[in-house]
């Protein structure tokens, strides 16, 4: 039997004001309307041209969702210094990548350089007839593509951009008669979503036209099924390398451990992370609170770059770190290879303001520029992460960092936070062991409150 509705649905809430969208929501969904109206207002931006920017980035806004803008100084990127802006709500993060950032700032600072930058789409299609027809009349169809797609691309082309490659690719092997037009792209400074996914539909329908002029469809063979035209996030053509070395001697400073053992130990759990997925998981979670809070500043697609990330780190047929440490001739050396697929024109790094900021923050970076920004600031974040594993734990340092979160969420008073603040200054850190000191703080039978 089916539950009855409570009546909470609505039509033509799209074409609702704003207010009104808001209006409707916290009168049916919440226990204090008023307050929760005020509250959600609250939020919006002063400056009618920024927000009403923000409302167009999505559909039935109602308010803004804030999430702190924060810099991580002291980075040096191939002898260049930068602040790095990451949008993330997590402050350890942030004090991490700067700390390790500063830490290596005197050991030659971070490397990094780009190894390639190709993207691809395709037009997924099934057709039953003899792959080696197709990949005969390649050149042909390549020529035909170009030409059709010639109005897309010539902006592009004069960046120095387009089109670079064209290929057939059979995966009969996979599922009976599915094949693929690949199509390569260099997009430039831009991510590229809009002109590959463009170029890739007018592509599908010179495929269509092509296969009717060869006779490709036919009784023996069948009909051709394009199923989609669409870009792949998975780009592990578009990869940069970042990486970060010194004698071993030189890892001092570390906890009071010999900077020895501190190579060897960090090693071994960069090992573990490669072999073993459980471990990996995390570890790349970690490389990715770097990554994303750099990709987020900047206006870029991080979901796209976690979806393609975590597949490339797949790639062998086992799920492993993103990471590498070796240890060779005396010296260390920790390093990060990861797809970014980014953009520092058009889409959302124009149009978002705070985005634009944090590309003149950076110094107004080519896509090349900041992929290895983004992949300097996840390593630092890895090493930072690993070497509070293999030192001091990591819940010191983190939890340190969530004190003053500990004490807004059992809502303290000035005295308390003074007294608490002083008892957990040498002392580890944690939920249950602040809010119990506090428990005896505000006991009746502590001498203080007595008086």
């Amino acid at each position: 039997m089916s539950k009855e509705l409570s009546g909470k649905t609505v039509s033509g809430f799209s074409k609702l004001s704003k207010r009104g969208k808001l209006k409707w929501i916290v009168n049916n969904f919440f226990k204090d309307p008023e307050g929760v109206m005020k509250e959600l207002t609250g939020y919006w931006f002063q400056d009618e041209d920024n927000q009403k920017i923000i409302d167009g980035l999505s559909e039935n806004t109602i308010s803004n969702f804030v999430l702190p803008f924060s810099v991580a100084p002291n980075f040096i990127i191939n002898s260049r210094e930068y602040a790095i802006p990451m949008v993330i709500e997590e402050s350890s993060v942030v004090a991490a990548a700067s700390h390790a950032a500063k830490y290596w700032s005197t050991r030659g600072g971070i490397h990094a350089r780009v190894i390639s930058t190709v993207k691809e789409g395709s037009v997924y299609f099934f057709w039953h007839g003899d792959f080696s027809l197709l990949t005969a009349g390649l050149s042909g169809l390549d020529l035909r593509i170009r030409n059709a797609c010639s109005q897309l691309t010539s902006r592009m082309e004069a960046r120095g951009g387009g089109i670079t490659k064209i290929e057939f690719v059979d995966m009969g092997h996979e599922e009976a008669g599915y094949k693929k037009l690949n199509i390569h792209f260099d997009t430039c400074n831009s991510m590229g979503a809009n002109f590959i996914n463009s170029i890739l539909e007018q592509s599908s329908e010179v495929l269509r036209e092509w296969f009717d002029e060869q006779g490709f469809i036919n009784e023996q063979d069948g009909d051709l099924e394009i199923i989609m035209s669409i870009l792949t996030n998975y780009t592990p053509q578009c990869l940069v390398e970042a990486w970060v070395e010194c004698p071993v001697e030189d890892l001092t400073d570390i906890a009071d451990m010999k900077a020895e053992t501190f190579a060897r130990r960090f090693y071994k759990a960069v090992r573990i992370a490669t072999v073993d997925p459980y471990r990996a998981t995390t570890h790349n979670k970690g490389i990715f609170n770097g990554v994303d809070a750099v990709v987020l500043a900047t206006g870029n697609d991080f979901r796209a770059i976690e979806a393609c990330g975590h597949a490339y780190a797949a790639r062998t047929g086992q799920y492993q770190s993103l990471s590498t440490c070796i240890i060779e001739n005396g010296r260390f050396r920790f390093s990060l290879t990861v797809p970014l697929a980014l953009g520092t024109v058009g889409g959302l790094t124009n149009l978002h303001p705070m985005a634009r900021r944090s590309l003149e923050l950076l110094g107004q970076p080519t896509s090349e520029e900041l992929m290895k920004i983004v992949a300097a600031t996840g390593l630092v974040q890895n090493f930072a992460a690993v070497r509070s594993l293999v030192t001091t734990g990591i819940q010191k340092g983190h939890m340190r960092m969530h004190f003053q979160n500990i004490l807004w969420q059992l809502n303290v008073s000035p005295d308390e936070e003074a007294a608490v603040t002083e008892y957990f200054k040498d002392k580890t850190i944690s939920y249950a062991a602040v809010r119990s000191y506090l428990e005896q703080l505000r006991s009746p039978t502590n001498p203080v409150n007595e008086s």
